[in-house]
This record gives C-alpha cells, structure tokens and sequence, in this order.
C-alpha cells in the first residue's frame, strides 16, 4: 500500500499525534507521518516524536517577531522538502495566515473540541456547559482563513452529564478526539 506522506503540526504534548502517529503504524492505514513540526521547540510531543522514531523539527514563532507569514514561509519550504502531502493540525496553537492556508488549501485538516459550527476558538468545554447544552463534542474540517470555519470532514458527539465541570468534560471529548482524528484522515485520504 502507498501511504500518503503527511505532517502533523503540534504546539504542545501532542496526544492527538499519538493517535495519529498508532494509526499510521498499521499497514492498512493509508497515510505516514513524515514529520513532525511545532512552533515551540520545548513542545513535549516533538520528545515523543522522536522516541517513536520520527522526524522533528522544531521553527520557532519566537525567532520572527511581526511577521507571521516569514514565520510560515519558513515552515513551507520544510513541508515541501520533506515531501508532504496533507497537514494534520494538532493542537497547534497559532492562528494561521492567508499565505499557509492559500498554499495547503484543501490539504490542512484540523481538529477542534466542539461540535462547529458552535464555540470555534477556545475554552469551548467551559462555553458548552455554561449555555445549558445538553451534548458537546469534536470536529475534523478542513482549515480555512475563517478560524475554525472550514468545511466539516466528521464529528463525534458526548453527551453532557450534569456534574461535568469543563475538566471532566474535556477529558471525555478528548477520548472521541483520539478516535475521530484517525478516522476522518482515512477517509479524507480515500477521496482525494
């Protein structure tokens, strides 16, 4: 099977990387992750990375005060010499600019922890609990300039108990992240 080389963007510990990164270990699954990439060169996950024996590579926003899209231009030129194909986002914490949005479009998925179209951006658990709803949930979507407004690729629902502080909420919605992300990149890469 011909897996399609991707990257995945993270910021931090990176836990959907790890479900990335189980996936792609199976033969059946379609893609490979050719690198990882974040912002922060102290991101723990880029450490969990290499210890699965992947390629890192750490740009730091740090080192382009006022200027996003050098900050970007930096990390294309990477993408494209490491030959990726798609741009799994997660947990990376920067709003991103026309310029790598324009260049990816239609190959940069993210995910998100809330069931867009509603609470885009952040402290989405804490949100969904204090309007009353009575489910939550995340979203795979293709990213566009919009933050957190792009196409809906799938979505996994969990309900909210009446006890839920946004902790525990998010720690349950966390669990349907580690499946859903896997899952709605298989199928993406069916159809492209």
């Amino acid at each position: 099977m011909t897996k399609t080389p991707i990257a995945v963007l993270i910021s931090g510990r990176g836990s959907n990387m790890n479900a990335l990164i189980e996936a792609c270990a199976r033969p059946d699954y379609p893609a490979r992750i050719a690198l990882v990439m974040s912002n922060n060169p102290d991101a723990p996950g880029l450490e969990t990375a290499r210890l699965a024996g992947l390629t890192t590579l750490a740009i730091d926003h740090r080192l382009f005060p006022r200027d996003r899209e050098g900050h970007e231009k930096a990390i294309d030129a990477a993408l494209a010499e490491a030959g990726i194909e798609v741009i799994c986002l997660a947990g990376y914490m920067r709003v991103l600019t026309p310029y790598l949005v324009s260049r990816w479009k239609g190959r940069m998925l993210n995910i998100h922890p809330s069931l867009l179209p509603a609470y885009p951006g952040l402290d989405t658990h804490a949100r969904a609990l204090e309007a009353g709803d009575t489910e939550h949930g995340c979203t795979v979507h293709l990213v566009t300039d919009g933050v957190d407004e792009g196409p809906i690729l799938r979505q996994a629902r969990v309900p909210i108990h009446g006890d839920d502080t946004p902790q525990s909420l998010a720690s349950r919605v966390l669990e349907q992240e580690h499946v859903l992300y896997p899952a709605a990149l298989s199928e993406f890469l069916s159809h492209t």
